[in-house]
């Protein structure tokens, strides 16, 4: 965390590119009730100090291409760093995961995997627990629906918008 402060239009500006990425900086500052400049002023500052890390099309799988997606909880015998990070290392070498955390309690990882059927599945599933030298348990879960996907964080919920940034 930095020190950057964050004020009441700033999060407005957030919320908003959170709804829709694409939106001109005309309606964006007009949506904010800046002018234009200021606006993009601070899109640009924002954007550099990685408060905005990217910008994403969200795409509906289910039209493009058969997929299966998963869920995994994974454990790691041994609590080494360097093995958490071999660990770490190996999951960002694997396309199909598109998410992984480093989690507490029972397990140590949770991952998500999105390929294009159960052979791939199994072939990763292999890949995690024979990689590493140190002992993997792995909980798979298939995803049968996707009942609630991410789209956006209620900012507002988060911070409160009297207070300044984050100290």
């Amino acid at each position: 965390m930095t020190n950057l402060k964050i004020d009441k239009i700033d999060l407005k500006i957030l919320e908003a590119l959170q709804g829709n990425g694409r939106i001109t900086n005309q309606h964006l500052a007009e949506k904010v009730c800046l002018s234009p400049s200021s606006c993009l002023q601070r899109v640009r500052r924002l954007e550099n100090e990685q408060v905005i890390r990217s910008y994403h099309a969200r795409i509906d799988l289910s039209h493009i291409a058969r997929h299966i997606m998963y869920i995994a909880t994974i454990s790691l015998k041994n609590h080494l760093q360097n093995e958490f990070k071999a660990f770490e290392n190996l999951v960002k070498s694997i396309p199909e995961v598109v998410e992984c955390y480093t989690v507490s309690g029972e397990s140590d990882f949770f991952i998500r995997i999105i390929c294009a059927d159960m052979n791939r599945y199994l072939e990763i599933n292999e890949q995690l627990v024979s990689s590493s030298s140190n002992h993997v348990t792995i909980n798979s879960y298939v995803v049968m629906k996707e009942n609630k996907a991410f789209e956006t964080v209620n900012l507002k919920t988060l911070k409160d918008s009297d207070s300044p940034g984050p100290s």
